[in-house]
Parts: structure tokens; C-alpha cells; sequence
């Protein structure tokens, strides 16, 4: 991997990660346009480039992250484990599921339901507006909806985002809340495939791999920070209609 390759697969994670749109088909049409091709030194990239991401989040949200938030982060950790558990349990089945016509029609049902959740949603019943104020039952609720991510083409963000809307929190505390859930998730992750794929960081292209470190926790910061400015004034049906256009461009590169 070069550094032009490493830059532009930074910019992806770090502007797809946190947004409900899923970065696994973006990945896909990037690395082939890129003329990438899934190994382990690219996947010890990505380990590296999800940090980063997560670094964005913490920097971000510094001050939810100590002792006197404990409470909070019961319920996140209550979220985390319901993901947790079906991953680690149907790991090999999960895999089994992956392909570009799998992510393709995820994008597509994720676009769908997205529309059909914000014709029928109401900000002003919303019964949660501040992240600390998530109930337990909330947390479970929104951990559930996570599970679906393991589809893949699904959307971690959106998954959690779809779960925290259907549960009374408001549209920046549902985003807020997914955003903190993916402290523990990608951390689990990355932790995880850091372990399977530490030998590869022996043949890495340590330049490169600093640069896109860097770039994708700019644009991860970035894009945090401006969606939550947009949800104060827009809906998720953007989202909703790029996920189905996205989708069907997918089906059609693949035919």
C-alpha cells in the first residue's frame, strides 16, 4: 500500500465509520478502484485506521469519559453486549455472509427503513434528549438493533442510530449515543484483529500507515462534528434515499 492508496482509505474510514451509510461498500468499490486486494497487511491497516477513528471519538467526548459517568457507561457496556455475544457465537456464519450483492441489498433495506422510521417519527415525542439520560431499557433496546450489523453492508451507525430513534431518544442523542457505543465496539474489534494480524505489521509500510492514521481521525473528527450540526436542522432521509442509490449502483457494478 502506498501513500495515495493509505490517504484514500483513511478519508473512507473516517468519514463512513460514524455516519449511518455503512463503510464496507465504500471499501469495496475504494480498494477496487484502487486496485487493492484484501490481505493481511491491509487488514492490519485497517486495525490502524480504526483506531484512529476511535481516538476521534474520545477526543471528542473527553469529558464523558471518566469516573463521574459511570453510569453512562453501564449502559453502553449493557449495549455492547448484546453484539458481543451473537458475533463471537456465529463469527464463522457471519463471515459466510459477505459478498457485494449481501452489502448491496443491506444498503438498500438499511435506506428503506430509514425512509419509513423518519415518515413516521416525531421529534417532538421524543422522550430522551440528553445521552446521560438513556435508560437501561434503552441501552438493551439499542444493543439488540446493533446485532443486525453483522450483516454486512448493514451500518454499525445506523443500526444503532434506527434502534435509539424506535426507543424515544432524539435524533442527536441517538447519533451521540452511537457514537459512544463504538468506544467499546471498535475497540473489541480492532483489539481483536490487532491480536490475529500483529506479525503484519512487520512488512508495513510504516509511512503510509502514519499518514492514514492521521487522516482518517482528521476526517473522522470533521464528520462527527458536522453531523451532529446537521441533524439540528435535517432528518436522516437524506441518508436514507444515498443508501438506496448507493445500493443499487453497487448491484449494478457487480452484474
Amino acid at each position: 500500500m502506498d501513500i495515495f492508496q493509505s490517504i484514500i482509505i483513511g478519508i473512507i474510514e473516517g468519514f463512513t465509520e460514524f455516519l449511518p451509510i455503512s463503510s464496507t461498500g465504500h471499501m469495496i468499490i475504494a480498494s477496487s478502484f484502487l486496485g487493492i486486494e484484501e490481505s493481511a497487511l491491509i487488514k492490519a491497516y485497517e486495525v490502524i485506521i480504526q483506531f484512529a477513528a476511535i481516538l476521534a471519538v474520545m477526543l471528542i467526548y473527553r469529558d464523558k469519559i471518566s469516573f463521574s459517568k459511570i453510569e453512562l457507561w453501564k449502559k453502553l457496556i449493557i449495549a455492547f453486549f448484546p453484539l458481543a455475544i451473537v458475533g463471537y457465537i456465529f463469527k464463522d456464519q457471519i463471515k459466510a455472509l459477505f459478498s457485494v450483492e449481501v452489502v448491496a441489498i443491506m444498503f438498500i433495506i438499511g435506506g428503506i427503513i430509514f425512509l419509513i422510521v423518519e415518515y413516521f417519527y416525531d421529534e417532538n415525542s421524543s422522550q430522551t434528549t440528553v445521552v446521560e439520560d438513556v435508560s437501561y431499557g434503552q441501552a438493551l433496546w439499542i444493543g439488540f438493533a446493533q446485532i443486525f450489523a453483522l450483516i454486512p453492508g448493514t451500518s454499525r451507525a445506523g443500526a444503532t442510530i434506527v434502534g435509539g430513534l424506535l426507543s424515544g431518544l432524539d435524533r442527536k442523542t441517538s447519533a451521540e449515543f452511537s457514537f459512544l457505543l463504538a468506544i467499546p465496539v471498535m475497540a473489541a474489534v480492532s483489539g481483536y484483529d490487532l491480536l490475529k494480524h500483529y506479525k503484519d505489521f512487520a512488512d508495513a509500510n510504516w509511512i503510509a500507515f502514519l499518514v492514514g492514521f492521521v487522516v482518517a481521525f482528521v476526517v473522522a473528527y470533521v464528520t462527527i462534528k458536522l453531523f451532529l450540526v446537521f441533524l439540528q436542522r435535517f432528518t436522516f432521509v437524506p441518508f436514507g434515499v444515498y443508501r438506496i442509490v448507493f445500493g443499487l449502483v453497487l448491484l449494478i457494478w457487480v452484474v
